[in-house]
């Protein structure tokens, strides 16, 4: 069976990050009298596209084929030399990932430093098409556009953990937006693990019921309802890929295929049977319910119920679980 995997960034809206190239790509071209030993001031992702690069990063001792990509974080010193008669080629790229203009994302997280890109099939010609578009002396949007791609692709597979906040952060103003921002991103990448949502809030540096208190406040669902919605994500992408229904609940943890759609329903605004219908509609051309102008919230209103939207997502699935007329709203990220 495919399997469906969220990404680790899955959680962070696009608006909270900035990407800046802090100069044009590298398109490495190296000989076998190729030698380099610097460090930079901000990260840097290199991938290799053909031959060997070696490396040394502090004490370890890195090779890199084609279809690795290693990351260097800023500050790092690194030593480079190619050890073969063949032409090491690749891409680096410098940049700086923030969040809130405030925060360095990739400090946030524990990395492997080196992985071989697993979607390397589909991302080898993108690399490749990526290093021979660069312009010499400058960016374009469509350099940072395909570079997040692959950086977020090096994370979905690099990625070990989050690291928890020093006293530092506990301090700044956006350090709890940043701590439920991080939060939701674990649930989303992860809803299927029956022990996120405790898991996070044991990990945020608070107290665990202010913490859920404004959770809430942020995302719209408490952490363990917001883990909800998200395996009903998941059970929507299984059950576009042709699922049955009964299969779909057991891939996203339900025994009980009635409690399973009662579940969907409630949280979706449409049964699974109804889901799949609006997708053969959209397939068809059509617009399905609640996607007329193309922004979808969940669960689904029917058209006499949008007038009565107000009450916060918890509160309206639990009023209104079983009956027609459901008034939340797709559970916002920060």
């Amino acid at each position: 069976m495919d399997e469906i995997e969220g990404s680790i960034l899955a959680g962070i809206p696009p608006q909270a990050l900035n990407l800046s190239l802090t100069r044009s790509t590298i398109r490495m071209q190296h000989s076998s009298s190729w030698h380099i030993d610097k460090t930079n001031k901000v990260d840097d992702l290199v991938i290799c596209l053909e031959g060997e690069g070696r490396y040394l990063i502090g004490d370890k001792d890195v090779s890199l084929l084609p279809g690795d990509a290693m990351f260097i974080p800023s500050g790092v010193r690194f030593r480079g030399w190619n050890p073969s008669p063949s032409p090491y080629t690749g891409i680096a790229q410098h940049f700086s990932l923030t969040i809130f203009n405030q925060h360095d994302l990739m400090a946030q997280m524990d990395l492997n430093e080196k992985v071989h890109l697993s979607r390397w099939p589909v991302l080898e010609p993108l690399v490749s098409y990526y290093r021979n578009s660069s312009p010499a002396t400058s960016t374009t949007l469509t350099q940072h556009h395909l570079f997040m791609f692959l950086l977020i692709s090096y994370i979905d597979d690099a990625f070990v953990a989050w690291r928890r906040h020093d006293e530092g952060l506990l301090g700044t103003s956006d350090a709890l937006a940043l701590s439920i921002m991080l939060a939701a991103t674990q649930i989303s990448a992860d809803p299927l693990n029956a022990h996120v949502a405790d898991t996070v809030v044991e990990a945020a540096p608070y107290n665990p019921d202010y913490f859920q208190r404004e959770f809430r406040k942020r995302i719209g669902w408490t952490p363990r309802k917001f883990q909800e919605f998200k395996r009903m994500e998941r059970a929507m992408s299984f059950l576009e890929s042709g699922r049955t229904v009964s299969e779909s609940a057991t891939e996203v943890g339900y025994q009980d295929v009635y409690y399973f759609s009662r579940m969907f329903k409630r949280h979706i605004g449409t049964s699974p049977r109804g889901y799949v219908e609006s997708v053969r509609l959209s397939r068809d051309g059509a617009f399905p319910r609640g996607e007329e102008d193309g922004l979808v919230q969940y669960p689904i209103l029917p058209a006499a119920a949008k007038a009565n939207q107000g009450s916060s997502p918890d509160q309206a699935a639990d009023e209104s679980f079983g009956k027609k007329g459901h008034s939340s709203t797709e559970p916002s990220v920060i």
